[in-house]
This record gives structure tokens, C-alpha cells and sequence, in this order.
């Protein structure tokens, strides 16, 4: 009994004990490393009630205190949020491989069609897929330059709108009138035709789809923080987010089918929806797209292409407005580089660089899209030497890092004048220099960086040119900032437009 007894022991107690103790000696030869500092909250909630009611201010304040990278739990999900671009380069440039991924949240679910568009794909061969066929025959470069004269003849057109509104004494919304401009550009390099008419309902509806989509997208949606509470959709944002997916189906459906209609009438022009349905005929497998595919890509040009430049170009109006020297200076160096008998044309942009530091500084003091799109990491991680557990959220506070008194001087000035001399001259938006990041950096950079920059400078500089812009009278400028996904004004800015050049210009 007693060799028994010794017999169990030696066979498992034994080994049992060793392992016990080689796991405690592990332990105290490397300890485990911190997270990242950050606020408690509160059980369940976690953080979530110190977000509002704007939350890449109530991050960046947090930042203050707790340094340029946090960690906080919002509802049961762990948050890294970078502040400064040391962090940012260490996330998105040093992890950017493990953080390549975007969380699937309720806004992507749908309108994103379930993360099979190219903003919420996770990153693999269908994103590749996505990203290549976006580049090379929309947003790249080499065909931006085959649809320029899409551009020039919708510009002529907001022109012409604006010159009609000011006979008649009406002044110009400058948000919607811009939106509707880039939707009916993008319209004709996507699909061949104009989308919108200029004041049919048919284009209030499109305007108010896209901006409910990016105010609900930044919006605190409990179930993306707490998926436990979904079924209760306490603030009713999950029922306003299926019903808008229904609306931009619809009408994704119904300009596809029309696209098929008129496909004889293009005559061997192909538009992005043309060589998009090209490769449905000719791939298969990871490299054929489904209609989904097709459906939800749509959606991402006409939402980013859209509401992103035109908030950008608001924000634009609205600081030159409250700094009118600037907006003169601006208007100086057109006249001296273009003069007065014409429009500005896409070529004039590399000899204005006062516009080009504009643009930078626009979206240094607002980026469009303050918080960055998330990212999650898909394995364990060190940095800084803290420890980011695997499925941790990444949110990059550009908005934070554009108002760094630490980056930048005077960083609450609007200031075009600094990218005009010394090291801050070099800076770019390209996603190398981490101080201006407004269209993110890494693998996940927005495919339409340069297209967005070319709308921005092209749309302001033509506007600011061809009429000189004055507030209506008793009306003062703000800089009231409103929740949501992007960083749109509180309160839209409308302005009384005069023609400033030759009537022969005009035409």
C-alpha cells in the first residue's frame, strides 16, 4: 500500500511540482510587461463615458495626462490610442503587419457590406485585389489624368451655379455645393453620367445619406463596445444604420442596372464600373470580385470621394473667411500665376505653393477624419515597452497630433505661412512624415490621397480665384465642430460670392 502510495506520487506529483516551479521562476526571471496608462472607467462601461460629446478632444485631453500612448477599455473592448507621431510611426510603420486589420463594427456591418468593400476588408488577397483595381483605374495617377476633362466640365458647372446665384443676390452653401460637384465628378468616372441633378430631390437625399452615414459612423453605438447589448439598440442607431444600407443598396442597384443599359453607348470608353465588371468575366477565385464587392466599393468612392474634400474645403473657407489677409494673399499669388482672363487649370497647382500650404494646413488644424479609421492587432505586441494584448482596437489622434504645442508652434493658429519655409516646408501628406497624417500611413493608407488632394487644391483654388467671398451681413464665422466619423462643421458655413475676373473667363 505504502509503495503504492510513493508509486502515484513520483508519477505525478513530482513532475507537477517541477513544472510549478520552473513556471514561477520564468515568472520572476521576466516579469510580464505593462499596458499602456490609461483612465479606469467604470465596470461594463469602461471609458466610454469620458468620450463625449466629441471624442477625439476628449482623447486627445486624456493624452495630457496619461502620455502619447493609452490604453482604456471602451464597454469590454481594449483600446491603444497614439497621440504624438513617434507613437503613430511605432504603430502604423514599425506593427504596421500586425495591425493591417480593421474591426468589423456595426456602421461597416452595413453600409460596408459586412466588410466587403475596400475600407473594412480585412487585409489579404481580396483587399489586394481591391486596392489594385482602385488604383490603376480610379484613384492612381495615371488615371486620374484620363478623366480630367470629367473634372474641368463639373467645376465649370459649380462655377456657372454660383455666378447664377449671385445674380439673383442668394448666397452659397458651400458643403452641399461642393458634395454635389465631387458626386457628380466621381459619377462620371465611375459610371459615365452625372449622378445628380443640381437641385433635384433625388441629390438632398444622396447629401443627407452620406452625412448621416459619417455621423452615425462616429457616433458611441453601445453594441460596438458591449456586442452583449446589441439586441437592445439602446440609442436606435442600429435600426438607422440598417435602413440607410436599404437606401444605398437601392440606389447602388439601380445605377448599376442603368450602367448596363447604356453599356453599348460608351463604345470601348470603359468607366471603373466597366473594368470592375470586366474582372468578374475574366478572374476567378481570391481574384474575381462578387457583386457585393462591386456594390460596396461603389459606396466607398461616393462617400469618401465625396463628404471628406468637401468638409475639407468647408473648414478651408471658413478659416480664410475669419483670416481675410490670408485669403488676399491667396488671391495675389492666383493673379500673379494665372492672371485674370482665365480659370485655374489642374497644371496651374505645382506654381502655387501659398495654396498648397493652405491645403496642409487646413488639414493639420482639421483633419477630416480626426480619429483615424481603427485598426486592430492581430497578434500580441511590445511597444514603448508596454504589452498590446492580441484584438486590441488602435485609434491614431491626428487631430491630437495636428494641435501638439510640442510638434507644432502656435498650433491653435491657422497659419499656412509655416509650410512655406525651413524643415516644415518638406512635410507632406503622404504618410512618411508622421506630424501630418490626415489620410493615415502603412499598408492602410486612403487610396484616394491623391485624388483628394488634387479635388481640395483644384476646388478651393478655383472658388477663392474666380469670386471674392463675403459673410452675410450680422453673421460671424465659428469653429464649432460636430460629432461623427468626420470632422464636420457644427453649423454649415454659407457665404455671398462676387465675380472677380474677366467676364470672358466665365465662359
Amino acid at each position: 500500500m505504502t509503495m503504492d502510495i510513493l508509486s502515484i506520487a513520483t508519477t505525478f506529483l513530482f513532475p507537477l511540482v517541477l513544472i510549478l516551479f520552473l513556471v514561477h521562476r520564468r515568472l520572476r526571471a521576466a516579469p510580464p510587461l505593462p499596458l499602456p496608462p490609461g483612465p479606469r472607467g467604470w465596470p461594463l462601461l469602461g471609458a466610454l463615458p469620458l468620450l463625449s460629446p466629441l471624442p477625439h478632444s476628449a482623447l486627445a485631453n486624456l493624452a495630457k495626462r496619461y502620455g502619447p500612448i493609452m490604453y482604456l477599455k471602451l464597454g469590454t473592448r481594449g483600446f491603444a490610442v497614439a497621440s504624438s507621431p513617434a507613437v503613430a510611426r511605432a504603430f502604423l510603420h514599425t506593427l504596421d503587419v500586425q495591425f493591417a486589420d480593421r474591426p468589423i463594427n456595426n456602421a461597416a456591418r452595413n453600409v460596408g457590406y459586412a466588410g466587403e468593400d475596400l475600407v473594412w476588408a480585412d487585409y489579404g488577397p481580396r483587399w489586394k485585389l481591391l486596392r489594385r483595381l482602385s488604383s490603376v483605374h480610379l484613384l492612381g495617377p495615371g488615371a486620374v489624368s484620363q478623366w480630367s476633362s470629367a473634372r474641368r466640365s463639373e467645376l465649370n458647372r459649380m462655377v456657372q451655379g454660383i455666378l447664377n446665384l449671385n445674380r439673383h443676390g442668394k448666397p452659397v452653401e458651400v458643403h452641399g455645393m461642393v458634395m454635389q460637384g465631387l458626386a457628380n465628378i466621381l459619377g462620371l468616372a465611375i459610371l459615365s453620367r452625372r449622378v445628380f441633378d443640381s437641385d433635384g430631390a433625388e441629390s438632398s437625399e444622396f447629401k443627407s445619406m452620406v452625412l448621416e452615414v459619417m455621423k452615425l459612423s462616429g457616433l458611441t453605438n453601445i453594441a460596438d463596445f458591449i456586442p452583449s447589448m446589441k439586441w437592445l439598440d439602446v440609442n436606435g442607431i442600429e435600426r438607422r444604420l440598417k435602413t440607410l444600407h436599404k437606401k444605398f443598396d437601392a440606389l447602388m442597384t439601380r445605377m448599376l442596372r442603368e450602367h448596363a443599359e447604356t453599356a453599348g453607348q460608351r463604345e470601348g470608353k470603359q468607366d471603373f464600373v466597366d473594368h470592375l465588371l470586366a474582372n468578374i468575366k475574366s478572374s476567378k477565385g481570391a481574384e474575381m470580385l462578387s457583386d457585393v464587392n462591386i456594390k460596396g466599393l461603389i459606396v466607398d468612392m461616393f462617400i469618401a470621394g465625396t463628404d471628406t474634400s468637401s468638409i475639407t474645403i468647408e473648414w478651408a473657407f471658413t478659416e480664410l473667411l475669419k483670416n481675410p489677409s490670408k485669403l488676399k494673399r491667396a488671391q495675389l499669388e492666383l493673379d500673379e500665376v494665372i492672371g485674370r482672363d482665365r480659370m485655374l487649370e489642374e497644371s496651374d497647382i505645382p506654381k502655387l505653393p501659398y495654396l498648397q500650404a493652405i491645403c496642409k494646413e487646413v488639414l493639420r488644424k482639421h483633419a477630416t477624419t480626426p480619429l483615424n479609421l481603427p485598426h486592430i492587432s492581430n497578434q500580441p505586441c511590445e511597444i514603448d515597452g508596454y504589452y498590446i494584448p492580441e484584438g486590441t482596437r488602435l485609434l491614431v489622434n491626428i487631430y491630437a497630433i495636428g494641435r501638439d504645442p510640442d510638434v507644432w508652434e502656435n498650433p491653435l493658429e491657422f497659419n499656412p505661412e509655416r509650410f512655406l519655409s525651413g524643415n516644415i516646408a518638406k512635410i507632406d501628406v503622404k504618410g512618411t512624415d508622421f506630424e501630418l497624417i490626415p489620410f493615415g500611413a502603412g499598408r492602410r493608407i486612403c487610396a484616394g490621397k491623391y485624388l483628394g488632394m488634387l479635388f481640395v487644391q483644384s476646388i478651393l483654388g478655383t472658388l477663392i480665384h474666380a469670386f471674392d467671398w463675403k459673410m452675410p451681413d450680422g453673421v460671424e464665422v465659428d469653429m464649432e465642430e460636430s460629432a461623427g466619423l468626420a470632422l464636420q462643421k457644427a453649423n454649415p458655413i454659407t457665404a455671398f460670392a462676387t465675380p472677380r475676373l474677366a467676364p470672358s473667363a466665365y465662359h
